[in-house]
């Protein structure tokens, strides 16, 4: 990894990922990249009201508990990250945004888990209630459940040939497994507490959400292009980048846990702090913490830089995340 770059140089970005950026940049008006990240996010959005029908509920409040975990916003950054991945790959639009659905559905099965009080215990997701909260423990379990099944029921209900959808489970299961999600939960919960090196807190992050970052990445790209020698390159670019990418989006939130407030992230604030919970922030401190993301953001950018003009989705997710980071954490 380099780190090298100065504050003042990512703010202008970096040449592969502002080049690659400029790629779809509208002449006038609305830039091109917010179109098609909105149009993205609503596409997922309205696929997800589909596939989780409130008319299925019958009796119990699961179906509504599930909905509100899921339809109640979000930047939709693991959908959209399935969706470039995709665009660059010439998949099919219409398998990308169920298997963008997919994503998100277990994307918020994780976070409805997360927030159990024996796990990270918050009260706040996206501004409102914690789905807990809302409608009780029990019910929160079970939607973290039946989140996680309906994901796996969208892939396995796609029209796309049998290695593909098998590919595509498999990426997810990945993504969730013990070596995902619910490992880089199990070690985000051991180290409360400890004073532990930095290595061991980006091994966790690489888990808990980078995995599955890494996930949506290739989902996207297995939506048309299999796995093989002829598309090693390929593959190899795309797991650097979401591999940088992954990382810079935790420690951000990191950052962001102490410098925001509750408006900003939708939830509560300074809680690592409160739980004795070591990150990246706490133990580099802001500005290093600050610079690692600029440093990771770059590393995306050049490793997708030579993919060319096809890449330019990928590095506008970059640069989103690049100029939130600069809005809500700026230099001192």
């Amino acid at each position: 990894m380099q780190t090298g770059s100065t504050p003042h140089d990512d703010r202008a970005g970096n040449s592969a990922l502002g080049r690659l950026g400029a790629q779809a940049g509208g002449a006038s008006g609305r830039p091109l990249p917010e179109i098609w990240m909105h149009e993205g996010a609503n596409r997922v959005e309205q696929v997800l009201a589909r596939l989780l029908c409130a008319e299925h509920d019958g009796e119990t409040e699961l179906m509504a508990a599930m909905r509100y975990a899921t339809l109640q916003g979000g930047k939709r950054t693991r959908a959209l990250l399935c969706l470039a991945a995709g665009t660059l790959a010439d998949a099919p639009a219409h398998m990308l945004d169920d298997v963008g659905a997919a994503i998100e559905m277990m994307h918020a099965s994780t976070l409805v888990h997360d927030d159990l009080p024996a796990m990270d215990d918050d009260v706040l997701r996206r501004g409102l209630p914690t789905v807990h909260v809302k409608f009780g423990e029990a019910t929160a379990i079970l939607v973290g459940d039946a989140l996680q099944a309906h994901a796996f029921l969208t892939l396995a209900s796609l029209d796309a040939p049998g290695n593909n959808s098998i590919a595509l489970v498999r990426e997810l299961a990945r993504a969730v497994s013990a070596h995902g999600a619910a490992g880089g939960q199990a070690m985000d919960l051991s180290l409360v507490g400890k004073h532990v090196e930095l290595d061991r807190i980006v091994t966790m992050h690489r888990m808990k959400s980078g995995a599955l970052v890494r996930a949506s990445v290739r989902m996207g790209a297995l939506c048309a292009l299999a796995e093989n020698a002829a598309h090693a390159a390929l593959y190899c670019a795309l797991d650097h980048y979401s591999a940088c990418f992954g990382l810079a989006l935790q420690v951000i939130d990191d950052i962001l846990d102490v410098t925001a407030d509750t408006a900003t992230l939708g939830k509560t604030p300074g809680k690592d702090a409160a739980a004795q919970k070591p990150t990246c922030a706490s133990i580099m401190g802001l500005q290093a913490a600050r610079q690692f993301a600029l440093d990771l953001l770059r590393d995306a950018g050049e490793a997708i830089a030579p993919l060319g003009p096809r890449a330019a989705r990928l590095a506008q997710l970059l640069q989103r995340a690049n100029g939130y980071l600069f809005k809500y954490a700026p230099c001192t």
